[in-house]
């Protein structure tokens, strides 16, 4: 798993690199998505997350902006600083979907490396 949350990392130093801060985080979403397709990893876009709430799936919005290989989850901003409550929507998302690591990447930095925050649950 560390050699796919480095690969992950490279590609998405790769698109701040081409781009800078400052864009939507649309913009970074889908050419990261692209770059990691292109590195032939399989990856789901603004994958449903559904909340089972006694035994009933309730579909609420909650959606993974970026799923890698079906174990890690990418949550994209760009915001001007991450917040406690980026963290908290990152640890609900791991948890919501049984997966155990995650990486909060918000691009609106200087330097991307201090814009990357990884979670384990």
């Amino acid at each position: 798993m560390n050699f796919l949350v480095g690969e992950i990392i490279t590609l998405a130093i790769k698109v701040h690199r081409k781009l800078g801060p400052g864009l939507l985080e649309s913009s970074y979403k889908e050419c990261l998505y692209y770059e990691i397709v292109k590195a032939g990893y399989e990856a789901e876009k603004e994958k449903v997350l559904p909340l089972i709430y006694e035994e009933v799936k309730l579909d609420i919005g909650y959606r993974i902006d970026l799923l890698v290989d079906h174990r890690l989850i990418l949550e994209i901003k760009s915001i001007e600083a991450l917040a406690d409550i980026h963290t908290a929507q990152l640890l609900t998302y791991l948890k919501l979907s049984g997966n155990r690591l995650g990486l909060l990447m918000n691009f609106n930095v200087k330097l991307l490396k201090d814009g990357i925050k990884r979670l384990a649950i």
